[in-house]
Parts: C-alpha cells; structure tokens; sequence
C-alpha cells in the first residue's frame, strides 16, 4: 500500500464547495442583491400574514433559504473573485463583507424590517465596490419589485 492510500484511510476527508471547479471568471453581484432583496420582501409579507400558519411557515423557509443564498454569494465574491488588491483599493470591503453576513443571520433571527433594508443596503454597496473593481461604473436603478429598492448595476 502507498503512503498516499495510508494517509487517506487515516485522515479525514472534508467536501469542498465552489462556485464552479475551474476558475471561470464569471462572477455577477445580482444573486446577492435578489437574495437580499427577498428577504426583505419575506419580512415584510411576514407581518402581512403573521395571523395564517401555513403562509408563516413558507415564508419563513423562503427567508432562511435566500439569507443563506445572501452568505454564500457573498463568500464567493470574497473568496473567488476579489483578490488583496482590491481590498487594499476599497479598505472598507472586508468589513462590509463581515457586517452585510452579519446582517444575513441577524435578519434570519429576528422579524426586523430595518434590519432587512440594511441588508438590501449593504448588499447594494458590495455591488457598487464589484462594479469599480472591475472598471465599470456602478448606476443604482429601480429595481421594480414590490420591495420598492433598488439594485445596482452599471454602464
């Protein structure tokens, strides 16, 4: 036997996950934002419809699975895309990063329509720090949806 297989028999092996296997150079902000912008919307469809079960319980799920939607696209972008240049560029982006995650699990605890908007906020800046890394303009346009925000895109 090898010492490769004796090692494998013997260590624990733990999945990995990634945005995809090879480093495509695909990466968008506009999950994260419709992420965060859903969970808002679920906040507040939430005091809507506290007085039915059935509608609480699939909002909630909803809630849960796009806050964690909003985590995993942020630690995407952090991991895969944006490199120590660009936050030696834009200091604030590691601490944005940790407050907008915060926010996600905060908004996943609480029913707090602030703390939804502030996640919607914080995603928005992300976008807007994504789009200059990557030369582009970053223009802040309605979003149309019933969460009556914006999302950010560029020119």
């Amino acid at each position: 036997m090898n010492l490769l297989r004796l090692l494998l028999i013997f260590l624990p092996v733990q999945k990995a996950y990634a945005h995809c296997d090879i480093p495509c150079g695909i990466y968008e902000p506009t999950p994260l934002q419709i992420a965060a912008h859903t969970v808002l919307r679920m906040t507040q469809l939430f005091d809507e419809q506290k007085n039915d079960v059935h509608s609480v319980s699939r909002i909630v799920h909803v809630k849960e699975e796009h806050g964690a939607l909003v985590e995993k696209e942020l630690m995407t972008l952090k991991n895969d895309y944006f490199k120590p240049e660009h936050f030696e560029k834009y200091p604030e982006l590691k601490n944005l990063i940790k407050e907008t995650v915060e926010l996600s699990a905060k908004t996943r605890q609480k029913v707090d329509i602030n703390l939804a908007k502030e996640l919607v906020e914080k995603s928005l800046q992300v976008a807007e720090i994504f789009y200059r890394t990557k030369g582009f303009e970053p223009i802040r346009i309605p979003s149309g949806f019933p969460t009556e925000g914006e999302l950010v895109t560029h020119k």
